[in-house]
């Protein structure tokens, strides 16, 4: 046999078998069938074993003989009909060998009944032509489709042998965009007819469509098997400004920048690159539009817990300052907590401008002044974490109220003297004056 099989003509599915298509087939009789009394009656045998066909019939014959002019078929006809070697097949620069062998039975469709050198000739490829044309066209009606080789690389896409010459567009070679053809050469593929014009003999296939088709009902079980709060394994398919879409083994999910971290980035590039493993978490599946949200900060332990749980008021911390207003500094003090530095806590003497005090990504130790949990905000002393400022603190004495120092020389007082009246009399004053001891020597 051959060592090179052609693309046959589309089968039509076992569970709903089609009468054939195209011209019906005429077979020649063989003289094994013949009845005793003819098959002994040499012209009589001759007369029933020789059919009769006219141009564009298409007939059975058996491969006698291949040689690189083509091959020579018994069709039971007066004469071997030949088949000429760009008659063999739809693809072109073929060797004869690798398409028929002898003993070989094909159809073949009636060219020329004689030739200017009174030979028959026949078409194996036009044959084909005629049955594949009406099985793709039943096909296409039933939404189908069709398999086939591809067989050449042309201009703007490939060729495809389903039994006629398929045009598949690049753009609808695969899901995405393929920029080099050449590695589909010699791969049976599957596609969708969108387009079918026989006066112009015009097949145009999507593989893409096919892909689309069989790939919905997996989209549609992998939503309803995708659980929101779930934790999954994923890698980042692509980048974008808003972004990063992450390939989650059967659709896309989309990380928005503001669930890639706990502290704020400019850009999901800062996190991620294509091909990288990451691990999301489902927030939100929409099975009516098909998409699906996911967070990459929620797999992680939320830094402000950590933060808030291992330091308290008062603790001196390391910090690193991220921007700087008018009125303070912000500095961040772990990944995604960060606290306001007050301009009045920058440094111990009068600061007109924090940016004249410090700059971006500067490091600073920063003392916790105060912490607000439901907020989630801290404030930040740089002044209070000095040692100067500890020093100073240490060496100042306690402050005493002044009804201390006025007791050590008076006396302990009871009660608060009542306010002077503002409407008194200056004797009224003084008499006041005298009673509480003031400018007594």
């Amino acid at each position: 046999m051959s060592t090179e099989t052609e693309t046959a003509p589309p089968e039509p599915a076992p569970e709903d078998p089609a009468p054939p298509t195209g011209p019906a087939v005429i077979v020649p009789t063989s003289v094994e069938s013949l009845p005793d009394d003819i098959a002994d009656d040499f012209e009589a045998a001759i007369a029933r074993t020789v059919i009769e066909f006219k141009e564009g019939d298409i007939v059975e014959g058996t491969v006698v003989s291949v040689d690189a002019d083509g091959a020579m078929v018994d069709v039971g006809y007066k004469s071997e009909g030949l088949i000429p070697t760009e008659e063999l097949s739809i693809r072109a620069s073929i060797d004869p060998a690798t398409i028929v062998s002898v003993g070989d039975k094909i159809e073949a469709l009636v060219l020329n009944k004689e030739d200017d050198e009174g030979r028959l000739i026949l078409s194996k490829k036009r044959a084909q032509y005629e049955r594949a044309w009406g099985q793709v066209q039943r096909l296409t009606d039933q939404g189908g489709t069709v398999k086939g080789t591809v067989i050449e690389v042309v201009k703007g896409g490939l060729i495809v042998d389903i039994g006629l010459r398929g045009f598949l567009p690049a753009s609808l070679v695969d899901l995405r965009r393929v920029r080099d053809l050449d590695p589909f050469i010699g791969q049976e593929i599957e596609a969708k007819v969108i387009e079918l014009d026989r006066n112009r003999n015009n097949v145009v296939l999507s593989r893409r469509a096919y892909l689309e088709e069989e790939q919905a009902e997996q989209r549609a079980a992998f939503l309803d098997d995708l659980k929101e709060g779930e934790i999954r394994q994923g890698v980042v398919s692509s980048v974008v400004n808003f972004g990063a879409f992450v390939d989650l083994g059967g659709m896309d999910g989309l990380v928005h920048v503001s669930e890639m971290s706990w502290q704020h980035i400019s850009h999901p590039s800062e996190m991620v690159k294509v091909g990288d493993k990451v691990t999301v978490r489902v927030l939100e599946v929409d099975r009516e539009r098909e998409r699906i949200s996911l967070s990459i900060r929620q797999t992680l332990e939320d830094p402000w817990e950590v933060f808030s749980r291992d330091t308290n008021v008062g603790d001196v911390v390391d910090g690193l300052v991220t921007k700087t207003v008018p009125f303070g500094a912000f500095v961040s003090v772990t990944e995604g907590v960060e606290g306001l530095v007050h301009v009045s806590e920058i440094a111990i003497h009068r600061v007109e401008s924090p940016e004249l005090e410090l700059s971006i990504g500067q490091s600073v130790r920063v003392k916790v002044t105060e912490k607000e949990e439901e907020r989630r905000r801290i404030s930040l002393s740089i002044k209070q974490a000095l040692p100067e400022w500890q020093e100073r603190a240490q060496a100042a004495p306690p402050k005493r109220p002044a009804r201390k120092e006025f007791e050590r020389e008076f006396g302990p007082v009871e009660t608060e003297p009542e306010p002077i009246a503002v409407d008194a009399s200056l004797e009224a004053i003084l008499q006041e004056l005298k009673e509480r001891g003031i400018g007594r020597r």
